[in-house]
Formats: C-alpha cells, structure tokens, sequence
C-alpha cells in the first residue's frame, strides 16, 4: 500500500441507552478517526452488527429490555 492510499476508518458500534454517553463517545471517537455507529437499544445493535459487521462493540451491560450480557449471547450465537 503507497502512502497516498489510506485504510477505511475502522468502525465501532456504541451501544448505550443514554443518549450523553453516546454523544460523547462519537464526539471522541470521531475525533480520532474512527467511524462511530452509535445505537440506543440492544435490538438496534443486534441488526446494525448483522447489517454491517462492525470493527469493534462498545456496549453497556446496564439496559433495559435487552442488556448487554443477551446481546452479547446474541452476537457469538450468530456467525
């Protein structure tokens, strides 16, 4: 690879229930370069990673509905 051609941004998934965590992780993340995938529920992340596979899930185990523990069941359950 040349220096002149770059590597896609590396995409993370934030998964979070609270809408200021999710605001500020983008905004850091977005800074850094990296494509921020921000979502509010477990559902929400468990069609986004199918949809488009993500680089890396940052995800909050404390929600409702679904919590981080079953999404993350979820997703190995999935290949």
């Amino acid at each position: 690879m040349s220096a002149t051609e770059q590597q896609p941004a590396a995409s993370i998934l934030i998964v979070d229930d609270t809408p200021a965590n999710l605001l500020l992780l983008v905004r850091m993340l977005t800074e850094r370069g990296y494509q921020a995938r921000p979502v509010l529920s477990g559902k929400l992340a468990l069609e986004a990673a199918r949809a488009e596979p993500p680089d890396l899930i940052l995800l909050d185990i404390t929600m409702p509905e679904m919590n981080g523990y079953q999404v993350c069941e979820q997703l190995k359950a999935d290949a």
